[in-house]
């Protein structure tokens, strides 16, 4: 469909969707359709990280965001890089409660991340459910933290699979547009009141060349809760390599290195072009990550084709956990 079509066919879709923050026609009817408990359940979410931090350079040591009360006791899921490293964290309702906030984990897979409030919101939950049925051209409500102007009707654009630069891949990815400006953990309300996603990054490619939010399935959270809580993190880990990897004219080139990572420590520079894992040729982000994480756990040693200045080498990087690499000894 040609751009200006899409723009037309986009704001169709959003005039019908405007209806549903009004009073959510085309939503189930319900309890969980009442956009008062949406508003009431996502709240602010600030966390304080040390200078020190592994992330402290390029996410800052003051990060602001959203999050979505899922449960009676004040378990709040966010998007993960909010409170990763975090040594403190607090959290705010639409009303003004305030409350600190206890770091319960992350998972680095999918994204997400969980905090609890160590008193009583007095807000209704909203009741997790599923992003499978989310196709393209589904009406659905993106609620930041701030009350009734931070909620916002958008639709699904796209679903498809989202590679990052920062060792990072999603399979089942939600695009929605129009943007919405508080991204960072906001919840993705589907047609049926309940929560679909977490808000993870604006994008300039939602579809066809139209800015939109990129969102985490919820669904990605059941496999891991357990983990979470039980031990701040999954139970087992993907090999990590520390170096930040750009698609360019179909080749893959390193754009950053982590300092003392493992990358770094066998060698591998900024600008390297990688040109194989193990002797399997990669083109793209998804099919690096792909063949890495198909080796093994963290710890294995993997042999990179390194492309330098037009001469290539073999370069053997062993991988480490990720979560040994962060410094998170004033987290838990």
């Amino acid at each position: 469909m040609p751009h200006e079509a899409r723009i037309f066919w986009l704001a169709g879709l959003l005039a019908s969707a405007l209806l549903l923050v009004a009073g959510p026609h085309g939503f189930a009817a319900g309890p969980d359709t009442d956009p008062a408990r949406w508003l009431e359940a996502v709240v602010r979410v600030r966390a304080e990280i040390p200078a020190e931090a592994r992330t402290a350079s390029f996410l800052g040591t003051r990060r602001d965001g959203s999050g979505v009360v899922i449960d009676n006791a004040g378990l709040i899921v966010t998007i993960g890089y909010l409170i990763t490293e975090a040594m403190a964290a607090e959290v705010m309702t639409a009303a003004g409660r305030a409350s600190r906030a206890e770091i319960v984990g992350f998972d680095t897979e999918s994204g997400l991340g969980l905090l609890r409030a160590a008193e009583p919101l007095e807000v209704k939950p909203i009741p997790i459910g599923t992003a499978k049925d989310l196709a393209e051209k589904t009406p659905v409500i993106v609620v930041g933290h701030g009350g009734a102007e931070a909620a916002q009707a958008a639709v699904v654009v796209s679903r498809r699979t989202f590679a990052g630069y920062w060792e990072y891949l999603l399979e089942d990815a939600i695009f929605t547009a129009p943007p919405h400006p508080a991204w960072s953990g906001a919840a993705l309300i589907a047609p049926d009141g309940k929560l679909a996603g977490i808000g993870s990054l604006i994008v300039g490619d939602a579809d066809s060349g139209l800015p939109g939010n990129m969102f985490v399935p919820i669904d990605r959270l059941e496999p891991v809760m357990g983990d979470l809580i039980a031990l701040g993190r999954p139970s087992s880990a993907r090999p990590w390599l520390g170096a930040n990897l750009q698609e360019l004219d179909g080749h893959l080139v390193v754009r950053r290195v982590a300092p003392e990572g493992p990358a770094a420590a066998a060698g591998i520079q900024h600008g390297d072009g990688i040109v194989a894992i193990d002797g399997s040729e990669v083109r793209n982000l998804a099919e690096f990550y792909r063949a890495l994480w198909s080796r093994g756990i963290a710890g294995i040693t993997v042999e990179l084709t390194v492309d330098r200045q037009g001469e290539q080498q073999e370069i053997g990087v062993k991988t480490i956990d990720r979560y040994r690499y962060l410094k998170l000894g004033t987290t838990y």
